[in-house]
């Protein structure tokens, strides 16, 4: 019997979760998002929309009395509320882990206790607190807000003693950590789901490169030793089976000096990092988080493909309507993700360009370089 899907958050994520979902017709038989943004992406693609906030208690009510089953595309949604409508619709990942991972000094704790490397952290209460802590991890560190931060936007980075007051001021009394400055040789994630069953599945790992804290490009597979993605992947696995709740988790680490791995953060959702599955994969990460939210066998996740995922991002000195971006070419995938205003480094869309078997990295690098200035954001008028 197929079921009603409810989806927290219907931007870009939601939208791909929703075109996933009417591929599978026999199992989902409706989709439907709650987003503040009136016509949200998901909603272009054939989602009902609830317009709310993702913390309204009576808009989440709403959502679970039509909903068999809810998932949610962005951590903002109210972990609490969430809890109390499990007995209207099934939620994954569960509340308890939404719960953990949207507060990042609970995240960081709690992967600690079950013995996964992290950087090392501690509360901030106060700013005695921050200079004290300062004292003891030196500069650079990072002050980051605990909650409702991503792309880079809760994040300090503390160079020197001039800057502290400026970096406690600039979180207007948020809950906050202070956590040591990693001095990685590379970003890195994979893309793990675990479904209804307890059955675990990890996508190869794959190399992040950041612009202003934003992902701008994924590299498939990461330019790494076999012995640094095995040790990731054996992480991700470590950490998908102390976690409840089933679902796709974009796990994000750092490879240190010395080819260690620690976990920067965790996403309990399909992550930007896992677009390329789209094109290179077995099967993409937004049908895999609906197998495992539905409790069906997961899909394969072999790499098929060499690939690079390329984030279209808003131009930094335009804000407005844009001239539509159009690209075609062998084995380049545009997708846009439907939104009509550009913002500086707004996530507006993606490319990926997919590898031929006698394509090298360095060949998707140069096709990627000859095609950039033609993904950047211009007036419409």
């Amino acid at each position: 019997m197929s079921k009603i899907l409810g989806i927290i958050g219907g931007g870009q994520l939601g939208m791909m979760i929703t075109e996933a979902a009417k591929k599978m017709p026999e199992k989902i038989s409706k989709i439907i998002v709650l987003d503040p943004t009136e016509n949200c992406p998901a909603s272009q693609v054939g989602a009902q929309q609830i317009v709310a906030d993702f913390k309204d208690k009576n808009a989440i009510q709403n959502l679970a009395e039509q909903s068999d089953i809810i998932t949610y595309e962005i951590e903002s949604g109210d972990s609490d509320v969430l809890k109390s409508v499990e007995d209207k619709a099934e939620i994954n990942p569960s509340p308890e882990t939404l719960k953990i991972i949207q507060d990042k000094f609970l995240q960081k704790s709690f992967l600690l206790e079950n013995k996964i490397p992290v950087p090392e952290f501690i509360e901030i209460n106060s700013f005695n607190e921050l200079q004290e802590g300062l004292k003891k991890f030196g500069f650079p560190a990072l002050l980051k807000a605990r909650r409702d931060a991503y792309d880079g936007r809760g994040n300090f980075k503390i160079d020197s003693q001039s800057e502290v007051q400026k970096a406690y001021d600039y979180f207007k009394g948020q809950k906050l950590m202070l956590e040591k400055f990693v001095p990685f040789k590379m970003e890195v994630s994979v893309i793990a789901a675990r479904n209804t069953k307890g059955q675990i599945k990890t996508y190869p790992l794959v190399e992040n490169i950041h612009e202003e804290n934003i992902l701008r490009e994924t590299i498939a597979p990461a330019r790494v030793m076999d012995t640094i993605s095995k040790k990731a992947e054996d992480i991700a696995n470590t950490t998908m089976s102390v976690l409840k709740g089933a679902g796709v988790f974009g796990i994000e680490m750092f490879v240190t000096q010395d080819d260690q791995i620690l976990i920067n953060e965790i996403a309990p959702r399909v992550h930007n990092s896992g677009h390329h599955t789209l094109q290179s994969s077995e099967t993409s990460q937004f049908e895999q988080h609906l197998r495992a939210i539905l409790g069906l066998e997961l899909g394969g996740v072999k790499l098929l493909h060499q690939a690079i995922m390329y984030n279209i991002l808003g131009s930094k000195n335009f804000e407005g309507e844009y001239l539509p971006i159009e690209i075609s070419g062998d084995n380049i995938f545009l997708k846009m993700y439907g939104k009509k205003i550009s913002k500086p480094l707004r996530k507006l869309g993606h490319l990926n360009v997919v590898g031929n078997p006698e394509d090298s990295l360095e060949d998707l690098f140069k096709k990627i370089s000859s095609i950039k200035d033609k993904v950047e954001t211009n007036p419409l008028n």
